[in-house]
C-alpha cells in the first residue's frame, strides 16, 4: 500500500521559513516524478514544484522560484520543498504527489501527472 505523509506545515510570519516533508512508503520516490501542490479555499490543487523522473530535473512555478527550492533524499526515501522569504499569498494546504510519467512542459509551463498524493498540510503565513 502506497503512502505519502507530509509534515512540517503551521503557522509563519511573513518573511520565514518552513521545510515541508514527505515521507513515503509502499513506492521508491527515486523512480518516480514528484512534487508539491498547493490548494487555496475554493480553487484547484496547483503544481507548485516538481522533480522529474527520468534526468532529475526541477521544476518551479514562477511565482515561487528563488524562494522555495525541492529537494529529495532517495535512501529516506522522502520528499522536502524548503520554503523561505514566504508571504501571505503562499497560505494554502501543501500537497506531496507521486507519479510514473515524466514532468511534462509546454511552452513555459509544465505539468505533472500524479497518481499517488498525500494527505496535506497546511501552511499558513499571517503576522
Amino acid at each position: 500500500q502506497v503512502q505519502l505523509v507530509e509534515s512540517g506545515g503551521g503557522l509563519v510570519q511573513p518573511g520565514g521559513s518552513l521545510r515541508l516533508s514527505c515521507a513515503a512508503s509502499g513506492l521508491s520516490l527515486g523512480h518516480h516524478s514528484v512534487g508539491w501542490f498547493r490548494q487555496f479555499p475554493g480553487k484547484t490543487r496547483d503544481e507548485v514544484s516538481g522533480i522529474s523522473r527520468s534526468d532529475g530535473s526541477t521544476y518551479y512555478i514562477p511565482s515561487v522560484k528563488g524562494r522555495f527550492t525541492i529537494s529529495r533524499d532517495n535512501a529516506k526515501n522522502t520528499l522536502f520543498l524548503q520554503m523561505n522569504s514566504l508571504k501571505p499569498e503562499d497560505t494554502a494546504v501543501y500537497y506531496c504527489a507521486a507519479g510514473i510519467s515524466d514532468v511534462s512542459t509546454y511552452g513555459s509551463g509544465w505539468y505533472l501527472k500524479a497518481e499517488y498524493w498525500g494527505q496535506g498540510t497546511q501552511v499558513t503565513v499571517s503576522s
